[in-house]
């Protein structure tokens, strides 16, 4: 059908009204403090919503449908229902940060996640963890950001054919939007975008779903049908193949500790929970965000197997990756007006992704290294000017790094393994200042550096499955690291 005038009108409306609802919060921001953790009176709800909003990015609403689509089955392994498995580690791990983390974050009054490895093993433990998720979640956005121009491409594609360089506007259009607000309103305006944006992308992602299953004659019997017989519709994969990474052990294993590192150690989700009234209250708003993620999953997989089902019956697109096949069919098949809504819904899960990427960079330059380092000294409003500073410079090298993922594959699989091999030496940072005392500062510095190295190495040179990753990291991180401590027999005795 391609993209009509209405459709254009609809898209342009949801861009532009939420670039100024953003822009509204700016008054709200006093200090640098209501900057990044905002004034801390929002309900628990709130939060738990704008934390799946800022964990759930283009690289789900699109790349998990493609997960589906794409026929790979392996007969070990099954369709992708198997990533099923992670999630339910998603959920385990909630639960665990939950117990564990939280409330030393609370304990100590934290602005940042690094600020507890700085209580336990001192600055320097501080400024390499902060500086490890400083290049993860840069690298990791800037694949996210990347696809989201895959949709916008689709759209500008159908309508404008001959314009050059298609990704390139996309991406800066993203960017630069969701750049505007977040530098205006701060935190405030992060959590707000992210609950309608997330019920805006649920809601069009609802309607897709709903088109897909009409389009395919004999309806969902039909759909169901034909996924037994890709073989797409299996849940559990007992297989010992650690290159597979949707089995039981990597993905419940694998999926945990995923989530362990990204909930309890990466800004990006921390400073959200850190946004909530007190401890029971972050507590209740993490586990609650892991089963409306695992709601998430089904659908988008599920709107997977439809698109692989319809295009049994019709003729398939001309793709150059599977990961535009869900915009595509948005474009090209939907009702007008139907399109636009569903191309906005894509938009709001990218957006809101990036807006929370863009808050959490920023308050880990200012708050881990520039204000420690003499900007406090200028006064809050300084502060709070860098801050806004430190956003706007970080929307660029996001940009930047999103016109370099062009050629890094897969977005899902490139976004989640960038994290991956990050999260393992943080974990396991975190996990020696937790649970030892014997550790010293040296000995953690070994341990990550260790870990980090030989994961790079596992990276380039192995098929070991990606699940893997963030485990073998976190152990040989604690396994070097405490045995380096031990083996120069000092101790830190800082309390965590």
């Amino acid at each position: 059908m391609g993209f009509s005038t209405i459709d254009y009108v609809v898209l342009l409306a949801y861009l532009a009204g939420i670039t100024w609802f953003g822009m509204q919060f700016r008054k709200s921001q006093t200090t640098v403090r209501d900057y990044f953790i905002g004034q801390r009176n929002t309900s628990w709800i709130i939060i738990s919503l704008s934390i799946v909003a800022a964990e759930t990015s283009t690289l789900t609403v699109i790349g998990v449908p493609a997960l589906m689509y794409a026929n790979y089955a392996h007969p070990e392994q099954g369709g992708a229902y198997t990533y099923l498995q992670v999630v339910f580690g998603y959920i385990i791990a909630r639960f665990i940060v939950a117990w564990l983390l939280i409330p030393r974050y609370f304990q100590g009054q934290l602005m940042t996640a690094y600020a507890l490895l700085e209580k336990r093993f001192g600055v320097t433990a501080k400024h390499v963890a902060a500086s490890l998720f400083l290049i993860m979640r840069s690298l990791a956005e800037g694949v996210r950001v990347f696809a989201a121009s895959l949709v916008l491409s689709a759209v500008l594609g159908a309508s404008l054919p001959n314009l050059p360089h298609l990704w390139l506007w996309s991406v800066l259009i993203v960017g630069v939007l969701t750049l505007v607000y977040t530098f205006e309103g701060g935190m405030a305006a992060v959590i707000w975008t992210d609950l309608v944006q997330l019920a805006i992308y649920v809601a069009g992602s609802l309607l897709a779903a709903w088109q897909i299953l009409n389009l395919v004659p004999g309806g969902w019997p039909a759909i169901v049908e034909i996924g037994q017989s890709a073989n797409k519709l299996q849940l559990w994969s007992f297989s010992w193949d650690f290159t597979l990474p949707f089995t039981f052990w990597a993905g419940l294993l694998g999926g945990t500790f995923l989530t362990m590192a990204s909930h309890g150690t990466d800004q990006l989700l921390v400073q959200r929970i850190l946004t909530c009234k007190n401890q029971r209250d972050g507590q209740k708003a993490l586990v609650l965000s892991g089963f409306v993620v695992l709601f998430q999953f089904v659908l988008f997989l599920t709107i997977g197997l439809m698109l692989f089902a319809y295009y049994k019956t019709h003729p398939q697109p001309v793709l150059t990756s599977n990961d535009e096949i869900f915009p595509v069919f948005i474009v090209q098949t939907l009702p007008h007006g139907v399109s636009g809504l569903v191309i906005a819904a894509i938009f709001a899960a990218a957006m809101s992704n990036l807006s929370a990427s863009l808050n959490s960079l920023a308050s880990t330059t200012v708050l881990d290294f520039y204000g420690p380092m003499g900007g406090a000294k200028k006064g809050d409003q300084h502060l709070l000017r860098v801050s806004r500073w430190a956003t706007a410079c970080w929307g660029v090298v996001l940009i930047f790094v999103a016109i370099m993922a062009r050629n890094w594959g897969s977005v899902f699989t490139a976004g989640l393994t960038i994290a991956s091999i990050v999260y393992g030496p943080m974990l396991g940072a975190f996990a020696l200042g937790v649970f030892t005392t014997r550790t010293t500062t040296k000995g953690l510095m070994t341990g990550m550096a260790i870990s980090l190295g030989t994961m790079s190495m596992i990276w380039f040179n192995t098929t070991l499955a990606w699940t893997w990753y963030v485990l073998l990291g976190c152990a040989i991180c604690v396994s070097v690291g405490y045995l380096a401590s031990v083996i120069t027999g000092q101790s830190t005795e800082r309390s965590a």
